[in-house]
């Protein structure tokens, strides 16, 4: 099953230029690695409704619960549960394509499921104004 889903990062591209970390950058990692994995637990458990009420105002405003739900679940479902997931690679920046400019991190992680050993999770987080990361984009292939 070789799909891409793409989910709610109304026309944000992921063709950012790479920028070099400063020690911000490098300490906003960790805290938006977190919560990437909680949110991709959410995920795991197909919690996609809450998965949904946890994400960013850019994905919300994107796409709606139900639609989001339906679609992971038509799209996650066949693949089964998630055997392992391992980081790949981590990108911060302050500017993405068609997205106001402000503070991202793009996640990808090497994901093995039951039915689909190969795919790459990408998770976009953003600082949202309560300082807290949180999920603007999520895709897999």
């Amino acid at each position: 099953m070789g799909r891409w889903m793409a989910v709610a990062m109304a026309g944000v591209a992921l063709l950012a230029g790479p920028t070099a970390p400063t020690s911000a950058q490098e300490e906003a990692m960790g805290p938006a690695r977190t919560a990437a994995q909680a949110w991709l637990a959410l995920l795991d458990a197909y919690e996609f409704d809450e998965s949904w009420r946890t994400a960013g105002k850019v994905l919300k405003g994107a796409v709606s619960q139900k639609e989001f739900a339906t679609t992971l679940s038509s799209t996650l479902g066949p693949f089964g549960a998630v055997s392992s997931r391992n980081p790949k690679s981590s990108e911060f920046t302050r500017t993405l394509p068609s997205a106001p400019d402000g503070e991202y991190v793009i996640l990808e992680f090497d994901t093995a499921f039951e039915k689909k050993a190969g795919a790459v999770e990408t998770v976009v987080l953003s600082k949202e104004p309560d300082g807290l990361w949180r999920v603007s984009g999520y895709y897999i292939r």
